[in-house]
C-alpha cells in the first residue's frame, strides 16, 4: 500500500503555507513537502535540511559514555502482536457476489475448501464482520450449526464430523453483508469499510457509480468470510453479477463474461496461484479498458475513466518496462497471470497492491500535459509493482513485520529512479524520505522497524515502516555491496516464495549469500529503535586529519547508547579524494589520517547511505570545495544550501551559485534560484536562459518567478514565450509575469485559461482574482474546490478565502457553507478537509480583526460566531486522528 504522507506532513504545510512569501510561486526542490519552519540551518545528514541539537539523554552508562562499549543485543520484548495461531488452512476460496445498490449490500455466496493445519479439527473460525447469514452448509447441503457473537467478527461453525491431518472439508455461506454498518447506531465505518460504494444511488450529479474494495488490514471480511490474517494464503474464484453497462476488474484472469437477463452479466475471475486474503480485489464501474502490448505473454491492462483513456501510459508511465526491469533485478520473472491498474474515485488509501489488481487514488488522474515532470505517478506504479514481489509473493507474516513488505516496495522507487534517471534523481528521492522518517520521529516517538508492541496494527502504517524500511535496505545494500544485495534478494525471493516470513528469513538469506554473520545489522537497525544522531568535527596537525565522532542519540526507547557504523571517509586535497573505510564502534571515537596539507574539505559518508542525522560545521572554504570536487547530489546539493545562508562569503558565495545555476541536475539549479536574493549580472543571464529553455518545467517556472519579482526588463517576452509552454506549471507562472507586464493581456488569457482543468492553471487563476478583489469569480473557484487535492487545495483554497474576505457578509456566509461542508464530508480527502477547516479559521480570524477597527459589526459579529460554532462542528465530526490532532493544535 502506498503511504503518499498526506497526514503525517499536513502540520508541517499548515506551517508552510502561513507563511508570507512570494517566492518561488513553483517550489522545484521541495516536490515533497518541506521540513518545517522553526528548522535551524546548520548542518544534518551534510544537507541543508533538518538539524537536532540531541543532549546525551536516557540511561547511559558510565562506560558507555567513555566510548568503549560495544552496542548491546536486542533486546526482545514480550510481544502482544504477534503471528496469527493457523488451526486450518483455507485452500479455496469461491466468491458469488452480487449487489444491492440502493442499500449498499453486498449478496453473496461463498464455498470455503479447507484442512487442518496439524491437529484435528471439528470446527471451524472464520473472520466475518458484521453478516447476516442465511445458511451454512457442507458442499453436500447439509445444515451446520453455528455461533455468531454479539460483536459479530468472527463466526465458528460446527463441522459436520472431526477431520484430521491431510482431511480437506468445505463449508458454504449464504449471507449478506453491509460493509458500511459498524454494527450499531454511531458506528458506520468510514474508512475501513472493506468493500465501497461510491454514488450508489446516483445522488451525487456527474459522479460515476463504482464499487470497489480496499483489504489492507484485515477488512476484506466484511463482504466475504475468510481467515482475515497476512499469513493465510489461497487460490480464488469470483463470479459477480452487474450491470451490462459497467466493466468489472478481480485478481487473476477473467475467464467469461455470460448474460444474467434483464440488462446483468455475470463475469467469472480465477486465480490459480494462492494469495493472501487481504490482496483481494473487485472494482466495478463504467471504465474503457485500454490494452498495453503484452509482457511476456500476459496481458497488461488498464482501467480509465473515459476523459482519461487517451491519457493511460502517462498516468501509469513505463509500466510494461518496470516489469522487465524488476524481473531482471530480482532474477524472479513477474509471477502473476495479468497486471491490470485502475483510478478509482474516493479512494480511503493512496494506492493498494491487489494481486494483479492495483487500485489507485485520483491524484494519479491527469493528461499528459498535466503530468508533464511529475514523477509521483511512476514512482507510485513502481512502489505497487514491486510488491508483487515483495508482499504478494512473499508476504509478511504478521503486521508487525510490515516493512518486509512496504520497506521493500519504498525502496523500489529508488531502484526504478537510478536505473531511469541516474544517481542524482534517486538520491533526491532518498533525502525527502529521510526527511520524512525523521520528522515523524521529532513528532512522535521511535520504536523497532520489527514492532511487536504496537496497540493498534494501523500503526506500523507509517514513516517507519516505508522511509526508514527502504533506507535500512539501502544501507545493507551498501555494507554488502550490489551483487551480493541482489543476489540475496533472489535467494530470500525462491526461498520464500509464496509463503509468509518475518525478519529472520530475510537475515537468514543475506547470511547464506554473503557467509556474514548480520545480526549486529539486523538486531541494531530492525530490532531496535531509532538512528544514530552524530555530532562530527576535524582537526588538521603536523602532517595528519582527525575525525572525531560523538554519538549523540538519547538511549531510551530501546534506542541504542552505540550503533555500529561501517562508513568511510574521504578527505579531499588538491580536489582529490583519499578514502578511508573505518568502523564507529564507540560512543566517542576519533580517527587520524596522514594528509601532506590541510584538506580541501572532508566528506563523512561520501556515498551517502548511512540513515543518520549529524551536526558537522563546515567554513565557506569548505563547502566551495565540495561543491567543486565531491561528486555525489548530497554533497552538492548540500554545500549550495548552506552556503546562501552563510554569512561573509559573497565571493565565494556568488560563485558556486553561479556554478549550481548550470548544474546538470534540476534540483540543484532549483535551490540555487531559490538562494539568489540579488543576482548578479551575469547570474540574471543565465535566469533568463532558464526561465526560456530549462528542461525542467519547474525550475523554469521558478525562474520566471525570480524575474518577476525582480522586474527585470526582458520579463515581457519571457512571459509571452512562456504562455505558449506545454507545461501548464510555466503557463501558469507566465501568467504571474503577465500581469506584472500587461494587465490588458493577462487579464484575457486568464478568461481562456479558465476552460482548463489543471491545479496550476486554477491555482494561478484563484492568487490573480484574489488579489484582485474579483468577487465576480468567486463561482469559478467554487467549481474548483471539489476538484483540487493535494498542496493545491492549500493553496486553492486559501485563495479562495482571501477573496470571501473582500465581500459582503451575505457572500461570506455562503462561502463558508461551502467550506463547512466540504470539511464536514469525510469521503472528501484529508487535503481538501484540512484546507477547507483551515479557510474557515482564516477568515474568521481576518475578520475578527477588522470588527475590532469598526463601529458597527452586528452582522459580523454574528457570522464569527457561526464560525467558531462550525469549527467545533468540524472538530467533533473528524474521523482521522491525526486530523484531529492539528485541528485541536491549530484551530
Amino acid at each position: 500500500m502506498y503511504r503518499s504522507a498526506i497526514l503525517s506532513l499536513l502540520a508541517t504545510l499548515l506551517l508552510a503555507v502561513s507563511c508570507n512569501t512570494t517566492r518561488p510561486v513553483v517550489d522545484p526542490v521541495q516536490i515533497d513537502p518541506p521540513p518545517p519552519a522553526e528548522v535551524t540551518y546548520t548542518e544534518t545528514r551534510d544537507l541543508d535540511t533538518m538539524t537536532v541539537t540531541p543532549e546525551a539523554n536516557g540511561t547511559i552508562t558510565e562506560e558507555e559514555m567513555e566510548g568503549t562499549a560495544s552496542p548491546a543485543p536486542a533486546t526482545r520484548v514480550e510481544p502482544r502482536a504477534i503471528a496469527y495461531t493457523r488451526v486450518n488452512d483455507l485452500l479455496h476460496t469461491k466468491l458469488e457476489i452480487s449487489f444491492d445498490w440502493d442499500r449498499e449490500m453486498v449478496i453473496g455466496r461463498a464455498t470455503l475448501r479447507l484442512k487442518p493445519i496439524f491437529k484435528p479439527v471439528t470446527e471451524v473460525t472464520l473472520d466475518a464482520k458484521h453478516f447476516d447469514f442465511k445458511s451454512i452448509t457442507t458442499a453436500d447441503g447439509k445444515p451446520l450449526k453455528y455461533t455468531y457473537p454479539d460483536d459479530q467478527q468472527q463466526v465458528t461453525i460446527q463441522l459436520d464430523k472431526a477431520y484430521t491431518r491431510g482431511k480437506e472439508f468445505t463449508v458454504v455461506i449464504d449471507y449478506t453483508a453491509i460493509p458500511h454498518d459498524g454494527g450499531g447506531a454511531g458506528e458506520a465505518i468510514t474508512s475501513d469499510k472493506g468493500l465501497f460504494f461510491i454514488n450508489p444511488r446516483g445522488e451525487e450529479g456527474d459522479k460515476p457509480r463504482q464499487i470497489w474494495t480496499q483489504g489492507e488490514t484485515e477488512n476484506n471480511s466484511r463482504w466475504f468470510p475468510t481467515i482475515d490474517k497476512p499469513n493465510e494464503r489461497t487460490t480464488q474464484e469470483l463470479y459477480v453479477t452487474v450491470e451490462d453497462e459497467y466493466e468489472t476488474l478481480s485478481n487473476g484472469t477473467l475467464v467469461s463474461s455470460t448474460p444474467a437477463g434483464d440488462g446483468m452479466r455475470t463475469d467469472y475471475w480465477k486465480m490459480d496461484i494462492p494469495h493472501a486474503p487481504y490482496l483481494f480485489a473487485l472494482i466495478v464501474g463504467d471504465f474503457e479498458i485500454v490494452e498495453d502490448e503484452k509482457w511476456n505473454g500476459i496481458p497488461v491492462n488498464y482501467y480509465m475513466e473515459a476523459k482519461y483513456a487517451d491519457h493511460a501510459k502517462a498516468i501509469f508511465p513505463h509500466t510494461r518496462e518496470m516489469l522487465t526491469f524488476f524481473s531482471e533485478l530480482t532474477g524472479v520473472e513477474y509471477p502473476w497471470p495479468k497486471y491490470s491498474q485502475v483510478v478509482v474515485r474516493d479512494y480511503v488509501s493512496g494506492a493498494m497492491e491487489n494481486t494483479t489488481a492495483v487500485i489507485f487514488g485520483e491524484y494519479m488522474n491527469g493528461t499528459a500535459r498535466d503530468l508533464i515532470d511529475v514523477d509521483q505517478n511512476e514512482k507510485v506504479v513502481a512502489h505497487e509493482m514491486f510488491h508483487h514481489w515483495f508482499g504478494d509473493y512473499v508476504t509478511c507474516e504478521s503486521w508487525s513485520q510490515l516493512t518486509l513488505n512496504e520497506g521493500f516496495a519504498n525502496y523500489s522507487e529508488y531502484l526504478w529512479l537510478e536505473n531511469k534517471y541516474g544517481r542524482d534523481a534517486a538520491d533526491y528521492h532518498l533525502i525527502n524520505e529521510w526527511q520524512g522518517y525523521f520528522g515523524s520521529v521529532r513528532n512522535g516517538e521511535p520504536h523497532e522497524l520489527i514492532w511487536y508492541d504496537y496497540d493498534d496494527k494501523e500503526q506500523m502504517f507509517d514513516a517507519h515502516s516505508y522511509n526508514k524500511g527502504g533506507s535500512v535496505l539501502h544501507m545493507l545494500r551498501g555494507y554488502v555491496g550490489d551483487e551480493a544485495f541482489f543476489a540475496s534478494l533472489n535467494h530470500y525471493l525462491n526461498e520464500n516464495k509464496l509463503s509468509a516470513v518475518e525478519i529472520d528469513e530475510l537475515r537468514i538469506a543475506f547470511e547464506d549469500v554473503t557467509g556474514e554473520d548480520l545480526s549486529w545489522f539486523f538486531d541494531q537497525w530492525y530490532l531496535k529503535a531509532g538512528h544514530p544522531q552524530l555530532n562530527i568535527t576535524t582537526d588538521y596537525t603536523d602532517g595528519s586529519v582527525s575525525v572525531t565522532v560523538r554519538q549523540t542519540q538519547r538511549t531510551d526507547n530501546n534506542v541504542p547508547a552505540v550503533f555500529r557504523l561501517p562508513v568511510d571517509i574521504a578527505v579531499y586535497t588538491n580536489g582529490t579524494a583519499t578514502t578511508h573505510s573505518v568502523v564507529i564502534e564507540q560512543r566517542e571515537q576519533t580517527f587520524t589520517f596522514p594528509a601532506a596539507a590541510r584538506p580541501d574539505v572532508v566528506i563523512f559518508d561520501p556515498e551517502h547511505r548511512l540513515l543518520a542525522e549529524y551536526e558537522y560545521e563546515k567554513s565557506p572554504e569548505e563547502l566551495a570545495a565540495q561543491y567543486r570536487y565531491a561528486p555525489s547530489f548530497l554533497d552538492r546539493y548540500s554545500a549550495v544550501g548552506r552556503l546562501s545562508m552563510t554569512e561573509g562569503s559573497d565571493e565565494l558565495r556568488d560563485e558556486i551559485l553561479t556554478s549550481a545555476l548550470r548544474d546538470s541536475f534540476y534540483a540543484i539549479r532549483g535551490t540555487a534560484l531559490q538562494s539568489l536574493e540579488e543576482p548578479t549580472d551575469d547570474q540574471r543571464e543565465i535566469i533568463r536562459d532558464i526561465a526560456r529553455n530549462d528542461e525542467h518545467s519547474q525550475v523554469r517556472a521558478t525562474a520566471i518567478a525570480l524575474l518577476t519579482e525582480a522586474e527585470d526588463d526582458q520579463l515581457a517576452d519571457i512571459a509571452r514565450a512562456a504562455m505558449k509552454a506545454e507545461s501548464y506549471t510555466v503557463v501558469a507562472t507566465g501568467l504571474q509575469a503577465l500581469v506584472a507586464t500587461d494587465t490588458a493581456a493577462a487579464t484575457a488569457a486568464a478568461a481562456e485559461l479558465e476552460a482548463i482543468d489543471n491545479p496550476s492553471i486554477s491555482g494561478s487563476l484563484a492568487t490573480l482574482y484574489s488579489e484582485t478583489g474579483a468577487l465576480e469569480k468567486l463561482p469559478y473557484l467554487e467549481q474548483r474546490l471539489g476538484s483540487t487535492d493535494g498542496y493545491d487545495a492549500i493553496a486553492l483554497y486559501t485563495a479562495y478565502q482571501t477573496l470571501l474576505a473582500k465581500g459582503p457578509a451575505a457572500q461570506q456566509t455562503q462561502g463558508v457553507s461551502v467550506l463547512k461542508d466540504m470539511a464536514l464530508d469525510q469521503s472528501q480527502s484529508p487535503w481538501r478537509r484540512l484546507a477547507a477547516t483551515k479557510a474557515i479559521n482564516d477568515l474568521r480570524n481576518d475578520l475578527s480583526a477588522r470588527v475590532d477597527a469598526m463601529e458597527e459589526s452586528g452582522e459580523l459579529n454574528k457570522l464569527i460566531m457561526e464560525m467558531g460554532t462550525s469549527l467545533e462542528a468540524i472538530k467533533a465530526a473528524e474521523t482521522n486522528a491525526e486530523l484531529k490532532s492539528i485541528y485541536e493544535q491549530q484551530f
